[in-house]
């Protein structure tokens, strides 16, 4: 069974923790003391009926403002697939904690409440889901109960979410009218919407076409850890341990190792159940080589002449998670970058992007928190970059305030050189 991730995004209020904890529920993916900690809880709360959103908001804070905070991961399968889902949070001030959440997704579920159709907050998330190059949105049309399971109220959020998509880059979108309390078109088809003729949530997110997302051509592997074990047993081992970013690597392919150049032919793969004839994204493997060179962390291993730009000057967009300082020309800053870590300097805000309109404010002097721009960085080392469309993973960096070490911005590389 091949593995899906997918990520809830959508503004406050509009069920995303509620969605996946009937989808968890209808799916018989909980154990029992799970469910009757939720039932307790939910007692104690005074609720009226079991709040299937406490399997996800499990800290207290969430479960005080009925509200969720930060990402929560859920693991679920069916005998078709493997799932892991993201509950990300809807307020705008943890905008970045839904960045993360969506960042490695395969999909993901816009949600918009019935009632109050797109807010700005929806649109914000589509956006980032578009820049996050996430391949496939889903919109859930939540709390079709509390509208008297209107097909033209469906319609018309429909229609207007794909009116604005039409300005993103979103290949795929799927709409489907729920109603997440009471489970309708979860897992099953409902029989309070007898004009929907599409598939429920679980059918789609069971078949949707992932495999052809992935970059199967342009080999890269970032170098984690050299593995070189003083044992008697292995005297003479030297591995190179990472996680396969894209394309396919077999025994006996020729590689290049950047940035030294120089190359080499694989002798083995191994994964910790032993070896294997083939590694591909995102297996987490460690890779043998038949010259001994010299390779540490930061370190790609690639095709010889396929390679990605070592660069210095980058343009990328960048979402700013900062909500004490902004992010200002001539700020210095700590770049992650693969297993790569530089210091850089943000030569120019070319533009901030307006998220409603997407209008691009030219005359920006600065990014406050969740605002969204292009810049220009200058690199001290060499970055090993793709750009992003290509490549999520060399296309994407995470900025760091030198100073407290905490992470201030996500970018994805639009330009290196």
């Amino acid at each position: 069974m091949d593995l899906l991730r997918f990520a809830t995004a959508g503004s406050v209020d509009d069920g995303k923790s509620t969605l996946i904890g009937r989808l968890l529920y209808d799916t018989k993916s909980l154990f029992d003391d799970q469910l009757a900690a939720v039932e307790a809880v939910s007692a104690a709360r005074g609720d009226e009926y079991t709040n299937l959103a406490l399997l996800t908001d499990g800290l207290r804070a969430e479960r005080e403002q009925g509200i969720t905070i930060d990402v929560a991961y859920r693991y679920f399968a069916t005998p078709r697939r493997k799932f892991i889902i993201a509950d990300t949070p809807g307020h705008i001030q943890y905008t970045r904690n839904m960045v993360t959440g969506s960042s490695t997704a395969d999909l993901a579920l816009i949600l918009v409440d019935a009632r109050k159709a797109l807010v700005e907050q929806s649109r914000r998330h589509a956006f980032l889901c578009s820049l996050l190059r996430v391949p496939h949105l889903v919109l859930c049309v939540n709390k079709m109960d509390l509208v008297g399971w209107s097909q033209s109220v469906f319609e018309e959020i429909a229609d207007e979410f794909a009116s604005f998509a039409a300005k993103l880059e979103a290949p795929d979108l799927t709409a489907i009218p729920v109603s997440a309390l009471h489970g309708d078109n979860i897992v099953s088809r409902s029989a309070n919407m007898p004009w929907y003729e599409g598939q429920s949530l679980l059918h789609h997110l069971e078949r949707v076409h992932i495999a052809s997302d992935r970059n199967l051509v342009d080999v890269r592997f970032p170098v984690q850890y050299v593995i070189r074990p003083q044992s008697t047993r292995y005297p003479d081992y030297r591995g190179y341990a990472g996680q396969v970013a894209s394309g396919i690597l077999k025994p006996g392919d020729e590689v290049m190792v950047l940035p030294s150049g120089f190359t080499s032919r694989i002798a083995s793969i191994e994964t910790a159940d032993g070896p294997v004839p083939q590694a591909f994204p995102p297996m987490s493997v460690t890779i043998r080589l038949t010259d001994e060179l010299d390779i540490s962390r930061g370190d790609l291993i690639c095709r010889p002449n396929n390679a990605p730009a070592a660069a210095q000057d980058i343009d990328a967009m960048v979402c700013w998670m900062d909500e004490t300082r902004p992010l200002a020309v001539g700020g210095r800053y700590a770049i992650k970058h693969t297993t790569r870590s530089a210091r850089a300097i943000v030569r120019d805000l070319q533009y901030r992007l307006d998220i409603n309109t997407l209008h691009r404010d030219e005359h920006a002097t600065g990014l406050a928190l969740n605002e969204i721009g292009r810049v220009r960085l200058r690199t001290t080392i060499p970055l090993l970059a793709d750009e992003y469309r290509r490549n999520r993973t060399t296309g994407g960096f995470v900025v760091i305030d030198e100073t407290t070490n905490r992470t201030v911005g996500a970018g994805m590389i639009l330009e290196a050189a």
